[in-house]
């Protein structure tokens, strides 16, 4: 059989298209961070993650150009070998400082780091216990880890009592890894990460938070999760992205010195690949700069994702309650999804629309999601496009209570 026979008979995407419901790879002509220009419109951006709203600030923006002028475009070469400058040891180290561990590792994108660390340290004899709603970069490099022996177990989301059930299942012996997102990428919801820590030190188990939606949103001055509850020095290691809060492509992980400095060497994801560009490192650099000067800019965060909860909420819209810079809307088929989509973007308000796989059956959603840029007047036009739209198609609920966020 031709492997591409799959690929000819892939027809999902076409009849979205055919129905102009389709709303994704729009590209954009011009970002200033709350408003975009997609196909000549000028549109209220609630889907970017971009959540301090850096991607067009004028000190990141410069930094990077400095950084093309001093360096080049690129690095040619892995951290290993010749890729590694000044400027990489420059954001490490101003990020575990920033983090309060010991150690920080960069990687070229955030996805690759799951595939780094994960698959870096659990090997034959050990054990991945992973949240079943963790981001696929975690589910794939659990998976890749397989191929060196390890086992792969999931336990139900957010559910302790199961992953306690799962740990108590695996050899005292074996090398255990429970990993979980901080901050879950879909709903927004913030994961039990004390439950985490208590049962995973009872089992012998080491921890991975996986913070790419929780740093510069939750914690004290937007240093994520573990910061969040209180738990920094029992959270073993934390890895996160630069494509978000600072407004950059890369990854990284944060730890004991010890642990990250076998990865450098045995993490074959660093190894063979090129290391962060310059403007990369640059922008991230800056993008840290400015939070830690204005940790007032995660306040003005939460600030608005407040503002949209209460205001989606007294709308009658069945939404996830969380404190995360992610709002999501529940509308129910896929469909209905695609078409509220459209509507919104009529009117010039541009959201995310997860269908399945990416949302349960029956729960497509319009993820929406904030920055600390956004003024009221934007999330005020949000919020009426919402409402008009909402009637339109009759998903308003009357007697509203949000979503449940631990269903299992």
């Amino acid at each position: 059989m031709d492997i591409f026979n799959k690929c000819i008979t892939f027809c999902r995407a076409d009849e979205f298209k055919e129905l102009n419901l389709y709303p994704y790879f729009r590209p954009m002509e011009e970002n200033e961070g709350p408003i975009v220009t997609i196909g000549g419109r000028k549109c209220i951006m609630a889907g970017s993650n971009n959540y301090l709203g850096l991607t067009s600030h004028p000190y990141v923006k410069e930094c990077a150009i400095k950084a093309i002028e001093k360096y080049g475009t690129g690095c040619s070469g892995s951290r290993y070998l010749t890729g590694t400058l000044d400027l990489h040891e420059e954001l490490e180290y101003r990020l575990a400082k920033f983090l309060g561990t010991e150690s920080v590792l960069l990687f070229s994108t955030g996805f690759q780091t799951a595939l780094g660390v994960i698959a870096g340290l659990a090997g034959k004899g050990d054990y991945v216990i992973s949240d079943k709603e963790n981001h696929a970069s975690i589910l794939t490099a659990s998976l890749l880890a397989k191929g060196s022996f390890a086992e792969l177990v999931r336990f139900r989301h957010n559910d302790m009592v199961d992953l306690e059930s799962v740990l108590s299942k695996i050899p005292e012996s074996a090398g255990k890894l429970v990993v979980s997102d901080g901050v879950f990428s879909v709903t927004g919801e913030v994961s039990n990460l004390p439950e985490i820590v208590r049962i995973s030190k009872k089992y012998g188990a080491r921890i991975l938070v996986d913070d790419a939606h929780a740093t510069g949103v939750i914690g004290e001055g937007g240093r994520g999760t573990a910061s969040h509850y209180n738990l920094v020095n029992e959270t073993d290691l934390v890895m996160g992205t630069f494509s978000k809060t600072f407004a950059s492509l890369g990854g990284f992980v944060a730890g004991k010195s010890r642990i990250i400095d076998f990865l450098k060497h045995q993490s074959p994801a660093l190894i063979f690949s090129a290391s962060p560009t310059p403007a990369s490192c640059a922008a991230a650099i800056a993008s840290l700069t400015i939070l830690e000067q204005q940790p007032e800019l995660v306040d003005l965060l939460q600030k608005n994702t407040d503002k949209m909860r209460n205001g989606f909420r007294d709308l009658g819209f069945q939404y996830h309650n969380n404190i995360s810079g992610i709002v999501p809307i529940v509308v129910g088929h896929e469909h209905v999804a695609l078409h509220m989509w459209n509507k919104l973007f009529e009117r010039n308000v541009f959201v995310n629309a997860f269908i399945p796989p990416a949302a349960p059956v029956n729960q497509s959603m319009m993820r929406t999601s904030y920055m600390a840029t956004h003024k009221d007047v934007h999330l005020d036009i949000v919020l009426t496009a919402f409402e008009e739209v909402g009637k339109e198609m009759g998903i308003l609920c009357e007697n509203l209570t949000p979503v449940p966020i631990h269903e299992n």
